[in-house]
């Protein structure tokens, strides 16, 4: 039943026009994937510049791989809200501000919640087309100091109280419709049909995911501690009596702060290279992007694309959803990952095992590379040859991507 909802989803893609990719050109080999700890609000990395938190995760990358920076041919970094200390360039700044060569260029891309994500297929794509060698992708955001959704809320002293006001085309297809990410999260809850109390045992399973990851050094070989802080901040003890006395975020919903991923800051940065590059530069690779693609729905519902986006990878492949190994699916709410799995069939044992942005936290721009870090790892623990990652995004996106691991 599962099986067919999926190649449903496939079908409907390819009726409505949607043409998947075809054969690959080139390979494009993950190398090496670093991060920041992830600094909850207000905590340890509040103060560090984004540019300073790119740099550092950019120096690592570059330090730990021992090559020539100067042969970077690109730095594709995410960034949302990108006013302040974030605007001009960040990806530039942060390559800047690392003291790595002025001639390598940087570039920022926004896919809201996806933007680093999208940063490691632009990198992967560059790749394979042959254009490119060795790319850095990733992605930073500081939203303890430039608060989620500040880039719109500045607008209003220009009279933009929503990026949509004045916008015709809009208007007459969603009319006045309430676009917000916690309506799209009740909405996924009600269709699927996803009560409050199991949506409140999945985000306590996530903290204590991430808690055991914590102590069993699960992310050591990902992080590189900064401003004093080596263990991401968001993790804690759940406390359901806490969880189960909080208010719904809309009047009559079903979700909860506490189902909710956290706000947060930090920085995450992977290394993509061609195989000449591996071969010139004795990179020892890691894994090869199997699969990108992506994915839209309905900009109201919003955080359904993940579903047909999954369908739509395992229908290019040839893959089944048995042959994935781990999943990584952002953990924006948790009737996200909820209907995700209702949807594919894919088991609780093999998502987010090592916990998800419900616990750990959401750095906006920096969480695709970051979700990128702790697949490869894991594989690697567990042996496992398939990862995937997928992760809803603003306008009703989802961006998918396939990794093999290369000694699998």
């Amino acid at each position: 039943m599962v099986a067919k909802r999926l190649l449903g989803y496939a079908s409907k893609a390819l009726r409505s026009g949607q043409h998947l990719p075809g054969a690959l050109m080139a390979e494009a080999y993950i190398i090496d994937a670093v991060r920041t700890p992830i600094g909850r609000r207000n905590g340890a990395l509040r103060g560090v510049h984004p540019g300073d938190l790119g740099a550092h995760v950019l120096r690592a990358i570059v330090r730990r791989n021992d090559f020539d920076a100067g042969e970077v041919d690109d730095v594709i970094f995410g960034c949302c809200d990108t006013i302040g200390p974030q605007s001009g360039d960040i990806a530039r700044t942060c390559w800047l501000a690392a003291g790595l060569p002025e001639h390598v260029p940087g570039t920022t891309v926004d896919r809201q919640c996806g933007s680093s994500q999208q940063a490691v297929h632009f990198a992967a794509q560059g790749v394979m087309s042959g254009t490119q060698d060795i790319v850095i992708a990733g992605g930073v955001q500081n939203m303890s100091m430039i608060p989620i959704g500040a880039a719109m809320s500045v607008a209003a002293q220009f009279g933009f109280d929503d990026p949509f006001i004045g916008c015709e085309g809009w208007a007459s297809r969603y009319g006045d419709e309430e676009v917000s990410q916690f309506r799209a999260a009740d909405i996924v809850a009600e269709r699927w049909d996803i009560s409050r109390e199991e949506m409140e045992a999945f985000a306590i399973a996530s903290h204590e995911r991430a808690i055991r990851a914590i102590t069993e050094g699960r992310f050591a070989r990902e992080i590189v501690p900064i401003a004093g802080a080596s263990v991401d901040e968001g993790p804690r003890a759940p406390d359901l009596d806490k969880m189960r006395s909080l208010r719904p975020l809309r009047p009559h919903g079903r979700v909860t702060a506490a189902l909710a991923s956290q706000i947060s800051d930090g920085a995450s940065a992977v290394l993509v290279c061609s195989e000449r590059a591996v071969r010139e530069h004795g990179f020892r690779p890691r894994a090869r992007v199997h699969y990108l693609g992506l994915r839209a729905a309905s900009p109201i519902d919003m955080l359904t694309a993940p579903i047909p986006a999954t369908a739509i990878a395992l229908a290019r492949t040839g893959l089944s959803i048995d042959d994935i190994d781990l999943v990584e699916i952002n953990e924006a709410f948790a009737s996200v990952p909820l209907a995700w799995m209702r949807e594919t069939g894919m088991g609780a044992d093999r998502v987010n095992v090592n916990g998800g942005a419900i616990a750990l936290g959401h750095p906006i721009g920096a969480t695709g590379t970051k979700l990128l870090a702790t697949l490869l790892n894991e594989l690697e623990r567990t042996g496992g040859r398939f990862g995937l990652q997928t992760i809803c995004e603003g306008g009703g996106q989802a961006n998918v991507m396939i990794i093999e691991r290369v000694d699998a």
